[in-house]
């Protein structure tokens, strides 16, 4: 049922949750996972600045990469930067690219007032791919 299926992380931790939910679908499907973390960038006056080192994002994608194939779950990687500012297309566009056939992503919650000025990530995908998209808890619960 879902032969590839990208997962997009980002620099907050994955929740150990959400990593057992894509591993375990892995695993029963056979599928393959490709993992995306995106180092994003900002436009500064007439400079663009990243938002994260490229050290530190290497290591995101690694975390998430060792965690999959720890567990005997066949996953690659890709990490994309250099003038990135829109996060949610650069997703969509790896879906497609990719052959993906299942898009997991965990959401993050802010304030209504918050995302009415930079709208989800997770929203913004989620209606521009034709690829189901599995939204996972950003937190751990009891």
């Amino acid at each position: 049922m879902f032969q590839r299926i990208l997962l997009a992380v980002d620099p907050t931790p994955l929740p150990q949750g959400s990593l057992d939910t894509v591993t375990t679908l892995a695993q029963k499907f056979d599928s393959t996972v490709h993992v995306l973390h995106i180092a994003t960038t900002a436009p500064v006056g007439t400079v663009v600045m990243p938002l994260e080192d490229e050290k530190e994002a290497q290591q995101v994608l690694d975390e998430a990469l060792a965690a999959l194939r720890d567990a005997g779950v066949s996953a690659e990687g890709e990490l994309l930067g250099e003038f990135i500012t829109e996060v949610a297309p650069a997703i969509t566009a790896a879906a497609e690219r990719v052959g993906a056939d299942l898009l997991v992503l965990s959401p993050h919650h802010r304030s209504t007032f918050a995302a009415w000025f930079n709208p989800h990530v997770s929203d913004a995908v989620s209606h521009a791919t034709h690829v189901p998209v599995l939204l996972l808890p950003e937190t751990d619960e009891a």
